[in-house]
């Protein structure tokens, strides 16, 4: 592997590099105008033989340097050790899961939400070579975790999703796409898949066309349909009452299969009605094998060799010259 930044965002500081030479310009030629209006030019100028602008224009450019070194420096030059690292084939998948309260129905037993977090369970078992994010979806949506390796800290995530993780309720399928194709990473080769979890309750007219255009970016959505045709009411987990809308109608929250069947032909996904967790996880361990697999370093794995220090030192070094350079001419000037 190349060099890189552990700290890459340190570097913008080194946008303030022409600002502060503006601002020594700016003194130099207001001290200029100070100094002519004191009095008699000639004076002036007996009053400031032994001023030597060179010599303050070369600690003043000492001092940018500095400045610039510092900022190399804070971001962290470092180069891995190759001998260290994992490399791991494997794709990019990114989870979006429905949480939204339909997903409490108990259709798919014990219930919709339980029966998917142990479907994405198991598939984070089955792809150890997988780089795994988790993108939660209710009437908005979030990244409840970036692509990595870490799969032990993915399981976690999966394992605390519920609806209260989103206070708007809804199933935002547009929205929980445009979130996953922000979290991919879009310099990297591997393959990228988002797996879309939910019952599809909903009238999101932007969903087919929100992954017309991730198929475009080189992205594939396999959808994931939980829950049934008949429905199934959702019961409160306080009351234990089944839920009721505003005119006191039970609710009876339906599967809608063509919704989600339409968003994965839009991206040559596969649509999986989900049975049974082990159905459904088969299913998508067959869809996910046919994909081409790239390799990618597990930089937690790597160890680095840093080089601030190479920079440290020329700081201190500049900062001693600056020190002991007088603004005064010498005598032979």
């Amino acid at each position: 592997m190349n060099w890189q930044f552990q700290y890459p965002q340190a570097l913008w500081l080194l946008a303030l590099i022409p600002f502060f030479i503006l601002l020594y310009y700016t003194n130099k030629k207001w001290r200029d105008k100070a100094a002519k209006r004191i009095g008699e030019p000639r004076l002036v100028k007996e009053l400031y033989k032994n001023y030597s602008p060179r010599k303050s224009s070369l600690k003043a450019f000492l001092i940018i340097l500095v400045f610039a070194c510092g900022c190399v420096a804070l971001a962290n030059p470092r180069k891995p050790d190759p001998l260290s690292g994992e490399s791991r084939k494997g794709i990019d998948v990114l989870f979006a899961l429905d949480v939204s309260n339909s997903m409490l129905a108990a259709d798919v037993p014990p219930n919709r939400l339980e029966a998917a977090r142990q479907l994405v369970l198991q598939l984070i078992d089955q792809f150890p070579d997988n780089r795994i994010g988790l993108v939660l979806f209710a009437g908005n949506a979030y990244l409840q975790m970036p692509l990595t390796f870490d799969h032990n800290a993915a399981q976690l995530y999966v394992s605390t999703a519920s609806p209260a993780a989103i206070s708007s309720q809804g199933t935002a399928i547009a929205a929980a796409l445009k979130r996953c194709d922000l979290a991919f990473d879009k310099q990297s080769e591997r393959f990228k898949t988002i797996i879309l979890i939910t019952d599809g309750e909903t009238h999101d007219e932007d969903a087919v066309k929100t992954a017309k255009m991730l198929s475009a970016n080189g992205e594939m959505i396999n959808t994931v349909g939980i829950g049934s045709q008949q429905g199934a009411t959702i019961m409160d987990s306080v009351t234990k009452i089944a839920k009721t809308d505003a005119s006191g109608n039970i609710i009876v929250s339906k599967l809608n299969e063509v919704l989600l069947q339409q968003i994965a032909a839009a991206t040559n996904g596969m649509y999986v009605h989900m049975d049974n967790v082990n159905g459904a996880k088969a299913a998508l361990q067959r869809q996910l094998a046919q994909v081409d697999k790239k390799s990618l370093a597990d930089l937690s794995q790597f160890n680095f060799e840093t080089f601030y220090m190479w920079l440290a030192a020329p700081m201190l070094v500049l900062l001693i010259v600056d020190l002991f350079l007088s603004n005064r001419k010498k005598s032979s000037e």
